[in-house]
């Protein structure tokens, strides 16, 4: 499985993504990250500290989610992205709509804030 799921204190949830967000990573994450971060309205940490590659498809995925969130009452957050990964989201202009945390435990604390 590309990614794992734990529930964190004040009722987060943090999916950690691994390996790359490519078109072929994307596809093998889609239907279950979709389901998970898309259907209920959730506190949401994306912990990106594993994920060595990101592409468009990628940050299609992950906007897609934080839309679905924020349109439900959730919230969603990136937390520890790699120096690439970082570039990407910045570059892409994702770090303007969501919030990019150096760890997860920083993304935890603002999300149960």
């Amino acid at each position: 499985m590309p990614y794992d799921v734990t529930h964190l204190a004040g009722n987060v949830v943090c999916i950690a993504v691994r390996g790359r967000l490519d078109i072929e990573g994307t596809q093998a994450v889609e239907p279950g990250f979709s389901y998970l971060a898309t259907v209920k309205a959730e506190l949401i940490v994306i912990d990106l500290g594993d994920l060595d590659f990101l592409a468009s498809i990628g940050i299609r995925l992950i906007l897609t989610a934080a839309r679905a969130q924020a349109a439900r009452g959730g919230r969603m957050v990136l937390a520890a992205p790699q120096a690439l990964v970082r570039k990407v989201l910045v570059n892409a202009g994702v770090d303007q709509l969501i919030s990019v945390f150096d760890d997860v435990e920083a993304a935890r604390a603002d999300l149960a804030g």
